[in-house]
């Protein structure tokens, strides 16, 4: 509330100040509830993928402009179908909130962790290189390992790592399907570990 508005406010009868005071405290809460709603993904409380793409673009500017490194991983729970089967819907949502608090755990303030699709989310990682990323994926894949629910459930996920080339030639679409790409040969590679390609 700026102070015009404000000093305007306070010469107003009491009672009509505190309506008018109540009336603003709940648009502000009203506004900050649609945010939410619409940057997060209701199930794992992570941003969700359109907004994800906002910040990609915004991201590889900053990284373009300021020659910085920036790097993305594009993670899979493996056998999500056979989860959902043996444990069902509900279960299934469970895990993947718990497995979206342990990446959250694991990131930095910097980094933006978001849900990609069903079981996938994806992870970008600013002024941060292809060898850090891949500490970031060891550290993350030992995390769910070690997570009780998720051993007990014998969740695991494959990745795919990247980093951006900061080159003309590189592009977002391009980024993402390195990553893609990355996590597709993880997955034939056995699953429960992460690929990483320049």
């Amino acid at each position: 509330m700026d102070k015009k508005f404000g000093d305007k406010l306070s010469a107003l009868d009491p009672r009509f100040r505190k309506k008018i005071q109540d009336l603003f405290e709940s648009m502000n809460e009203s506004v900050s509830m649609l945010y939410e709603v619409a940057t997060h993904d209701e199930k794992t409380g992570l941003y969700n993928n359109k907004f994800f793409e906002t910040l990609l673009d915004m991201e590889i500017e900053k990284a373009k402009r300021g020659k910085q490194k920036l790097s993305l991983i594009i993670i899979d729970i493996d056998f999500f179908k056979k989860i959902n089967d043996t444990y069902g819907h509900m279960k299934a949502d469970e895990l993947l909130k718990t497995l979206a608090d342990v990446t959250t755990k694991n990131a930095r303030k910097s980094d933006i962790v978001a849900r990609f699709g069903g079981e996938e989310f994806i992870i970008l990682l600013p002024e941060t290189g292809l060898e850090k990323a891949k500490r970031f994926s060891s550290k993350l894949r030992n995390l769910i390992h070690s997570d009780k629910i998720l051993k007990k459930h014998k969740v695991t996920v494959s990745g795919g790592i990247t980093q951006f080339r900061n080159k003309d030639s590189d592009n977002k679409k391009k980024f993402k399907e390195r990553a893609d790409k990355a996590l597709y040969e993880a997955k034939e590679n056995g699953r429960d570990n992460f690929v990483a390609v320049r």
